[in-house]
């Protein structure tokens, strides 16, 4: 029995999220640099004192007045499940993977950013191209994108991303962390993530995602 195209879009939203969760639990394990939002999130849960996944939750939902104000199209199905469970589907994979591997190598830890940016790129890729709603803070540089035309969609991406970036390293520094543990949050996985994760995502948009939705003659 063929998917009608709704059915895909909503299966596409529901894995595409919950797989940008297992993806984010696995840029932690590496411990080479988490993508620019979690490093951002990573300085706000350095400042504030309640449960990650809660943190997730509150800031996502003030992030949401933004797609509230400028473009309510980019609010669906896929903003419900990345406000209310990606936060803690990231953690618990994280969990998951150190009771696993509590001691990786070195070169063990860049195999483990690899994947978590490939399956990061393409689970955004997913959930972006069935277009049932976004995380809050994809629909920034969406917005920007589709709506503003300020340029686009991959340099609107690196723009939001190197704000978190730094945002993100200033609140975790001034929180008491040291520039020794700093490459943790802020390493070379969020430098590839921040100049390569827009790109990447429109590759699997074109080549994988718009295909598998809309037929071969996307």
């Amino acid at each position: 029995m063929r998917l009608s195209e709704m059915q895909k879009r909503i299966f596409m939203s529901v894995v595409g999220v919950l797989t940008c969760g297992v993806s984010v639990g696995i840029f932690k394990l590496a411990a080479l640099g988490v993508d620019p939002f979690q490093v951002l999130m990573s300085g706000l849960d350095a400042v504030i004192p309640i449960p990650f996944g809660t943190l997730y939750v509150i800031i996502n939902l003030l992030l949401l007045l933004f797609s509230f104000l400028f473009d309510r199209h980019y609010i669906g199905i896929a903003t419900v499940i990345n406000l209310t469970l990606l936060g803690y589907v990231s953690e618990f994979t994280r969990l998951a993977l150190l009771r696993a591997f509590p001691a990786l190598s070195l070169p063990a830890r860049f195999v483990c950013l690899l994947i978590g940016l490939v399956i990061l790129c393409f689970a955004s890729s997913i959930y972006f191209t069935a277009d049932l709603g976004v995380s809050p803070y994809d629909a920034i540089s969406l917005v920007a994108a589709n709506k503003w035309k300020a340029a686009p969609f991959q340099y609107c991406r690196i723009a939001s991303d190197l704000l978190c970036v730094t945002a993100g390293a200033a609140l975790w520094l001034l929180s008491g962390g040291t520039w020794a543990k700093l490459p943790t949050v802020v390493g070379i996985g969020t430098i590839i993530t921040a100049f390569f994760m827009g790109p990447v995502i429109e590759f699997f948009n074109v080549h994988l995602m718009r295909p598998f939705l809309y037929g071969k003659q996307a």
